[in-house]
């Protein structure tokens, strides 16, 4: 299946080899031929609070800023950052960054010569290869499940908070299982007609019997000031974390956990006050 072409950036991205990164929404070249001497994780993003409780002396980091330079590659919790020179004039800080072809929001400049790329905008290529189109819904969902997997593996962390570039928060998702496994005949096509609206198809390519790999998730709506409290307490919650995508693409995921959720059997939808 298609789906197997996503990689986890961290296996896909080595050092010393050409890469061009593509637009996922519609193939446009948006970094061509770029070769890293170095692809290094970043720190979680309240590193800096927590020097200061682990320090007996002022923040030695304090002035720091954690910027890749032109051969440098840094990778994220939802995003990597890439040293802008040679890709764009100086850009300002804070300006979202757009695919030049379809206008998708791919990401925004950090400072004068940073640009982070979110990991569910682009598909990331050796140079030698060439582009393989994925099914949007397909996409965001294994770039999605990939964040939390890492993050609960690392960090020991199961409820995020997906929030947007906007600083919104759309979602709370809690992570239940990571081992499921979804086993499905092809000729029931009741849950694949809820996917028609990507025009995903949704099962392995071959064989009487569909099965394949699934995080289970519960998760609730934030949109529109639904579950505030709940919001507010997770937010504040420090066992909580954040990852953050852009605004349209939360839309997106919260369409496709609607989807996913009403190809369920009612009596598996919901369990307490969260949808599955």
């Amino acid at each position: 299946p298609s789906i197997d072409l996503v990689f986890p950036l961290k296996e896909s991205l080595k050092p010393h080899k050409k890469y061009i990164f593509y637009c996922q929404s519609c193939g446009d070249i948006v970094v061509k031929d770029r070769k890293f001497l170095r692809v290094l994780p970043l720190p979680s993003e309240n590193w800096s609070d927590l020097v200061e409780e682990w320090c007996c002396h002022p923040n030695p980091f304090a002035r720091s800023t954690l910027h890749p330079q032109h051969d440098d590659c840094f990778l994220g919790d939802s995003f990597f950052l890439l040293n802008s020179e040679g890709e764009t004039p100086k850009p300002k800080e804070n300006t979202r960054v757009i695919c030049k072809r379809c206008k998708a929001m791919l990401g925004e400049t950090v400072s004068s010569d940073t640009i982070k790329y979110y990991v569910t905008e682009l598909i990331i290529q050796p140079s030698e290869g060439g582009f393989s189109p994925i099914p949007r819904s397909q996409f965001v969902q294994s770039m999605v499940a990939q964040c939390l997997l890492e993050l609960s593996s690392a960090k020991s962390t199961f409820r995020f908070t997906i929030k947007g570039d906007n600083g919104k928060t759309y979602i709370l998702v809690w992570l239940l299982n990571s081992d499921t496994v979804l086993v499905e005949s092809l000729g029931n096509s009741s849950s694949l007609s809820v996917f028609t609206l990507f025009g995903d198809i949704f099962t392995p390519s071959s064989g009487t019997v569909g099965t394949w790999n699934a995080v289970k998730v519960l998760y609730q709506s934030c949109i529109k000031c639904r579950n505030k409290d709940l919001t507010d307490t997770w937010e504040n919650d420090m066992g909580v974390h954040p990852l953050k995508f852009p605004s349209e693409t939360c839309l997106e995921l919260l369409l496709i956990l609607g989807l996913s959720t009403a190809s369920l059997p009612p009596s598996l939808r919901c369990l307490n006050s969260f949808q599955v």
